[in-house]
């Protein structure tokens, strides 16, 4: 519990406007993206400087009072919630784009800067942000590194930690310190990999220096129109094993086209089994004749359809039906619970088929729309929250995906992190040797566990368990209402 005194000397740091107590104004912070599970903060704090959130964190530290960073609020694996209250510094107000170098191709940002705001920057240079998560118009970069996200072009040119070159941080005790920096590599250790996807629990990103990318040549988009859902997922397999890699492939199943089509009216056919969505970029050279490769690939797997979009409008929508299908699943059910497993790719017809019996199992619908190039499944599980068994059946079946995963060789998350939603599945995975060094470097960092506590990894006392229908969840004494 934060007491008066504390917030007090929060105000004197950053003026009392930017601190808020009322519990009504907290209750804003109570989630993130994972609204399953909800935690209210004692107090929120505004910093606007990289001085201020030192001093708040050696102001954390002196009171033993925990604390954690909070960016967009965009997450889904539950981890910017203040499971133990204390201090949430929100960092929304360090949203500025301090420097951009047209010549180096890189530009020094915030954490409060959206991701989008950066491409937007250098758009008119020929220049763009290649981390592209479909939260990108929403989500910062903060955030980003914290959960070092991805997106639908994570194939070809990787996830967060592939564009950060260098990191401000303000470490647990209240120091600073920068790791990387403009040039491509340093000598000595590379903190700046530690930080990124650690998230939020070895310090509070105040900086980030992020590698910008020339604009391709060429684009060519293509929608792949399959009867069934085996067809699309043996021709990911096939398209690269031909040593095709395009900037992303993408698939959404027949339940998620209904949702999207019905929202965005991008063209999606409502009665096939699938679609895969593949985009080519780079090149102007040569592309018609890798376009028409995919395409001979796809109709040898027995796609009804393969359309070219004719115009930048036609690819554009057919990416904002991509991009907006989360939010599309208010079409067709009151409530959604995203998971995020990784699997190989040549395991994806299996892992599909074990995920409609686990649908059938629970009497769950599970719209899957996912990065299928580098085999990051989204299955969205779709519910009534309003239903407390409704609730219980969503989480045990979210856990039963994540088994599937971990058995054909996968991993927890491919960009959404493990947070407290998953952190009780990371022995499917991990054996307790790894944990320990995992846990061992973050004790370097983070030796009172006040930074972010209660995340990532499964706590004797902390544990999340899924039981009966109930309405909270009580973790290390403290109640984590359930939604």
């Amino acid at each position: 519990m934060v007491h008066t005194a504390v917030s007090e000397q929060l105000s004197g740091i950053v003026g009392s406007a930017n601190v808020i107590t009322a519990p009504d104004e907290r209750l804003v912070y109570e989630c993130d993206g994972l609204t399953m599970f909800k935690a209210v903060p004692d107090v929120v704090v505004f910093p606007t400087t990289t001085a201020q959130v030192a001093a708040i964190v050696r102001l954390a530290n002196r009171e033993h009072v925990p604390f954690l960073a909070r960016g967009g609020g965009t997450g889904l694996s539950g981890g910017a919630l203040a499971i133990d209250g204390g201090i949430m510094l929100a960092l929304s107000k360090l949203n500025t784009i301090l420097e951009i170098d047209l010549e180096s191709r890189r530009a020094v940002v915030q954490p409060g800067v959206v991701n989008l705001w950066v491409t937007q920057a250098v758009a008119s240079k020929g220049l763009y942000y290649a981390p592209d998560p479909s939260s990108q118009q929403a989500c910062t970069i903060g955030g980003n590194v914290a959960e070092n996200s991805g997106g639908p072009h994570t194939l070809k040119y990787g996830v967060t930690t592939n564009h950060v070159l260098g990191l401000e941080i303000v470490l647990p005790d209240g120091r600073i310190i920068e790791t990387g920096g403009p040039a491509e590599d340093y000598p000595g250790y590379d903190l700046t990999g530690i930080m990124v996807g650690s998230e939020g629990t070895l310090g509070i990103v105040t900086q980030v220096t992020v590698r910008l990318m020339r604009k391709p040549e060429a684009v060519k988009t293509l929608l792949a129109v399959f009867e069934d859902i085996d067809d699309a997922s043996h021709t990911v397999s096939e398209v690269i094993a031909q040593g095709i890699v395009p900037a992303a492939i993408e698939m959404m199943d027949q339940l998620a086209l209904e949702a999207v089509e019905a929202y965005i009216h991008a063209g999606y056919p409502t009665d096939a089994g699938g679609v895969l969505l593949i985009e080519l970029d780079g090149l102007r050279d040569g592309m018609e004749e890798i376009g028409a490769r995919i395409a001979t690939i796809c109709r040898a797997h027995h796609a009804r359809e393969v359309r070219v979009a004719k115009d930048d409008r036609e690819r554009e929508l057919l990416w904002l039906g991509r991009k907006r299908a989360f939010g599309a699943m208010g079409r067709i059910s009151p409530s959604y619970y995203v998971q995020d497993g990784v699997i190989p790719r040549s395991r994806l017809p299996e892992v599909l088929r074990r995920i409609h019996a686990i649908s059938e199992t629970y009497r769950i619908r599970i719209a899957n729309v996912f990065h299928a190039g580098d085999g990051n499944l989204h299955p969205l599980l779709l519910y009534d929250e309003r239903d407390a068994t409704q609730r219980e059946q969503v989480l045990q079946a979210s856990e039963e995906i994540l088994r599937v995963c971990a058995e054909v060789g996968g991993s927890l998350s491919g960009e959404h992190g493990i947070g407290i939603e998953k952190m009780n599945d990371m022995p499917l995975v991990f054996s307790e040797a790894d944990m320990a060094a995992m846990r061992k470097v973050r004790d370097v960092f983070n030796p009172d566990n006040l930074c972010n506590p209660g995340k990532v990894f499964p706590t004797p006392g902390r544990c999340i368990e899924v039981g009966p229908p109930v309405t909270e969840r009580v973790v290390a004494g403290v109640r984590i209402e359930r939604f």
